[in-house]
């Protein structure tokens, strides 16, 4: 009974390594994309880690801890100024009695998530794509502009514009990181309202944490030009996350406090 069984279970794991190897590139995106809107849906874990995002206009190095009711920082380091405990103590309990910021940081957040979910349901309509590598972990797939795709907001039409290459893990079916390059210049009302150069670049790298979730780890963007339509997107950005801690599903903004204090500088 156990050698069948075992055969059973090879049978059925070497039949989904088949089923897999015999997906076209376009079905890997699809389902990738199918499980991350999936999971993001149903994901309400929260976390605190660490965040150094280094921007033209300078560097910040902080914790975040995320609730409920918005994200928390506790900044450690602005543009080479390190904040007293006294400074990032204010500037969190000024944070926890103010319901208008953290209405203004929630809003935010929620129109971050919504234009990234609908970046993300456009990759099997942008492109065309390819596989260009396959391992047993991963499948790597190139992409290029879908010249017959007319991208529904001028965000997207960035987004359109890129060629580039994604990794998906193989059994998890998840985004492992996705990179693109600008392939022509992208102008919004003739230039008048901006002027994105060929050539800029991003890069977006996922991590599985411990507890199975998928958080976004490193975001680089590097393009030349300026957009005035572009609020919450800078041209010019390294973001590194590190040190992620899942904290309670329910935890306060008062308790958030305490676990922010509660880390190194």
């Amino acid at each position: 009974m156990l050698k069948k069984s075992q055969l059973l279970i090879w049978a059925i794991l070497l039949g989904s390594c088949v089923a897999m190897a015999g997906q076209t590139a376009q079905q890997i995106v699809r389902q990738a994309v199918r499980v991350e809107l999936y999971a993001d849906a149903r994901d309400h874990t929260h976390w605190l880690y660490y965040d150094v995002d280094r921007k033209p206009g300078g560097t910040v190095e902080q914790w975040v801890a995320e609730t409920g009711n918005g994200d928390m920082t506790r900044v450690l380091e602005q543009n080479g100024q390190k904040l007293t405990k006294q400074s990032q103590r204010s500037s969190m309990n000024n944070f926890i009695f103010s319901s208008r910021a953290q209405m203004r940081q929630r809003k935010g957040a929620q129109h971050d998530d919504q234009e990234a979910s609908q970046m993300l349901g456009m990759l099997p309509q942008a492109f065309y794509w390819s596989i260009a590598s396959r391992s047993e972990d991963r499948t790597t797939l190139h992409f290029w502009p879908n010249p017959q795709f007319r991208p529904p907001t001028w965000q997207s039409r960035v987004f359109a514009a890129m060629t580039g290459e994604m990794v998906v893990d193989n059994t998890q079916h998840r985004i492992v990181s996705l990179k693109g390059r600008l392939t022509h210049d992208v102008k919004f009302w003739g230039g008048l309202l901006g002027n994105l150069q060929a050539g800029g670049t991003f890069d977006v790298e996922r991590r599985q944490m411990k507890n199975g979730k998928w958080k976004i780890t490193e975001t680089h963007v590097h393009i030349q030009g300026h957009a005035l339509i572009f609020k919450s997107i800078s041209e010019q950005e390294d973001d590194e996350k590190s040190q992620f801690k899942e904290l309670p599903a329910d935890v306060s903004l008062q308790e958030a406090e305490n676990d922010l204090l509660a880390q190194g500088q």
